[in-house]
């Protein structure tokens, strides 16, 4: 059964072709098990859900925030680290590069960078880095009344408009 696997049939292009050619090879697989049909399978397992559109009803209001690093070799004046906010609605950047990448540096960067300079946001929205998210940033964020989001783990197009700026970047 192996070989019929693994060997002489070995497509794995498409299931149902592979399942044909050993029932006509006169093989039963009662429990057939592939690490390799398993990982490039075309299944999806999920019930489809509602889409939820990241819209920024006015200038400023949310946030994405994002950082590119550890950058190497490092720049000219030892920064290693690249901490990126974008506005959802102008998709206005603002970026500053940092030694180290602390959570009080990215607490300071939003005070500094984001509510001096546009105001305080009704949200931001992060990945799961620990030092984009942390202690500091929650209370931060319930000082000043912000929602704090975070996107979905392994799933970097939940916060798109901010990974298509690192590209650029």
């Amino acid at each position: 059964m192996e070989e019929v696997h693994g060997g002489a049939f070995n497509t794995h292009a498409n299931g149902h072709a592979l399942a044909r050619k050993i029932l006509r090879a006169r093989y039963y697989w009662s429990k057939m098990e592939c690490v390799k049909c398993q990982m490039y399978a075309d299944n999806i397992h999920m019930a489809p859900s509602a889409l939820h559109n990241l819209t920024s009803p006015w200038p400023f209001s949310m946030w994405g925030l994002d950082m590119i690093g550890l950058i190497e070799p490092k720049a000219s004046n030892g920064q290693r680290f690249i901490l990126i906010a974008i506005d959802y609605f102008t998709k206005w950047v603002e970026a500053a590069s940092y030694a180290n990448l602390t959570k009080s540096v990215v607490t300071k960067f939003i005070k500094r960078d984001i509510i001096c300079r546009y105001g305080l946001p009704a949200r931001i929205i992060t990945d799961n880095g620990t030092n984009l998210n942390n202690k500091m940033i929650t209370e931060l964020c319930e000082q000043f009344k912000i929602k704090y989001h975070n996107s979905t783990p392994y799933r970097p197009k939940m916060n798109g408009a901010v990974e298509v700026v690192n590209k650029n970047i």
